[in-house]
C-alpha cells in the first residue's frame, strides 16, 4: 500500500516537472521567434521590402518626411520610374500621403465624383463594350434554342498622359520642426491635379491627355442611328440663349432623351452662370423648377436630379454644349495608374526646393448612350 501511494506520488511529480521544463521550453520557443520576426522586419525595412504579415511600419511617413522631403535622404525608399529615362526618377509617397491627395481629389474634383474611377498597374487600360447589347431569346423548357447572332465588340483604350505638379517651398520652412511638410505637400499636389483633371475630363483634347465628354465626337441622331462613342446633342432652338417661352421645356427634353435605365444615377452638369440662368425658371403656377439642397453637401436638384457645378462647362454662346445630363458612372471612365511619385528638386531654382509630382492619368467616354448635351442652337 504504501509502495504504491510512494510510487503514484513520484509519477505526479515526474509528470509536473515535465509539464514545468515543457512550458518553460514552449516560452523560449516563442521569445526566439518574436526576436527573429523584428530582425526580419528590420531588415526588410532597411532594403526598401514589404514586411512580413505582423510586422510593423510604425513611423514610415515620418521618416519619409523627416529625411527625404526635408533633407533629401534617399536611404530605404522605393525607387520609381518616371516616363522613360531612370535620370527623371522618384520616389512613391507613401500610401497615408497618396490617400489624402486621393481624397481631396475626389472632394475637388467634380467629374470625378460622378464617374466612374478604377485603378490599373499597366500602361494602359482597356475595356470590351459590345454594341447593340448580347443576343437573346426566348424558348420553353425543354424546346431547342436557336443560334443567335455573334454580338461586336469595341475595345476602347481612355486618352492617358501624365499629370504633373511643381510645388516649391523654401529650405527655411523644411528646417522648421512646426512646418507639417506632408500636409503642405498633399494639398499643393491635391489642388493642382484638380485643377489640371476638372479641365481635361470636360475639354481634354485627348493628346497627351484625358479625352474631355465635350471634345467627343456629336450629333442629333438618336440612340438606334447614331455611331459608337458620338454623343446626341438637344438643340435649344435658340442660338446662345433658352427659348423665350416655356425654356424648361428643352431641360425634360434633354432628360427624357435619355434611356430610362440610365436615369438612374443621372446628374446634370453645367457651371454657376448656367445654373443661375435655370434657376429663374418658373412652372406655370410660379414655383422654381430648381431645388436648393436643404442640408450641408447635399447637392441642389433639378427636375429631381441631382445638379454638379463644374467650372470648366462652357458659359452659354451660340452653339456652345453647356448643360450635360447622364450617368457619367456608366458613361465616363477615369483610368488612374498606380500611387503619385515625386522627385525633389533643390538644384533648379534656388534658394526654392522643388518637388515634382507625377502621376498618369487617363480619362474617356465608354458609353455614348448614357451622357446627351444640351446645345444652344
Amino acid at each position: 500500500m504504501e509502495t504504491k501511494m510512494a510510487g503514484t506520488a513520484g509519477s505526479d511529480m515526474l509528470e509536473q516537472s515535465f509539464d514545468m521544463d515543457n512550458g518553460a521550453e514552449l516560452t523560449a520557443m516563442k521569445e526566439e521567434l518574436a526576436v527573429l520576426k523584428r530582425k526580419v522586419g528590420q531588415q526588410a525595412m532597411r532594403e526598401g521590402h514589404p514586411t512580413l504579415d505582423g510586422v510593423k511600419e510604425a513611423g514610415r511617413d515620418k521618416k519619409f518626411a523627416d529625411a527625404y522631403l526635408r533633407r533629401g535622404d534617399v536611404a530605404g525608399l522605393e525607387a520609381k520610374s518616371i516616363e522613360s529615362n531612370d535620370a527623371l526618377g522618384g520616389y512613391a509617397i507613401p500610401q497615408e500621403i497618396d490617400g489624402v491627395i486621393d481624397n481631396t481629389l475626389l472632394a475637388s474634383s467634380p467629374i470625378r465624383q460622378i464617374a466612374n474611377v478604377v485603378k490599373v498597374g499597366s500602361a494602359g487600360y482597356r475595356k470590351l463594350v459590345a454594341s447593340g447589347g448580347t443576343p437573346s431569346g426566348w424558348a420553353s423548357f425543354e424546346g431547342a434554342r436557336g443560334e443567335t447572332t455573334t454580338p461586336t465588340f469595341h475595345e476602347i483604350v481612355p486618352a492617358s498622359g501624365e499629370l504633373f505638379a511643381n510645388p516649391a517651398a523654401t529650405q527655411q520652412m523644411l528646417d522648421d520642426a512646426a512646418f507639417d511638410v506632408e500636409s503642405w505637400l498633399a494639398g499643393e499636389i491635391a489642388t493642382e491635379f484638380a485643377r489640371a483633371e476638372g479641365a481635361a475630363f470636360v475639354n481634354g483634347t485627348g493628346a497627351s491627355q484625358p479625352l474631355g465628354f465635350l471634345s467627343s465626337p456629336v450629333s442629333a441622331n438618336g440612340d438606334d442611328s447614331r455611331a459608337m462613342g458620338t454623343l446626341q446633342t438637344i438643340g435649344t432652338g435658340s442660338a446662345g440663349a433658352f427659348p423665350s417661352s416655356d425654356p424648361a421645356d428643352v431641360l425634360l427634353d434633354l432628360v427624357q432623351s435619355l434611356r430610362q435605365p440610365y436615369r438612374q444615377g443621372a446628374v446634370f452638369v453645367m457651371n454657376s452662370a448656367t445654373a443661375a440662368a435655370i434657376r429663374k425658371f418658373k412652372t406655370a403656377d410660379g414655383a422654381y423648377i430648381w431645388q436648393p439642397g436643404l442640408a450641408a453637401g447635399t447637392p441642389s436638384s433639378l427636375l429631381g436630379y441631382p445638379v454638379v457645378e463644374a467650372g470648366d462647362m462652357p458659359d452659354m454662346a451660340a452653339g456652345s454644349l453647356s448643360v450635360a445630363f447622364g450617368n457619367f458612372k456608366a458613361g465616363y471612365t477615369i483610368a488612374d495608374r498606380g500611387e503619385t511619385v515625386v522627385l525633389r528638386d533643390p538644384y533648379t531654382n534656388k534658394p526654392f526646393v522643388h518637388f515634382y509630382a507625377t502621376r498618369r492619368v487617363g480619362g474617356q467616354v465608354t458609353n455614348s448612350e448614357s451622357i446627351k448635351l444640351l446645345e444652344f442652337a
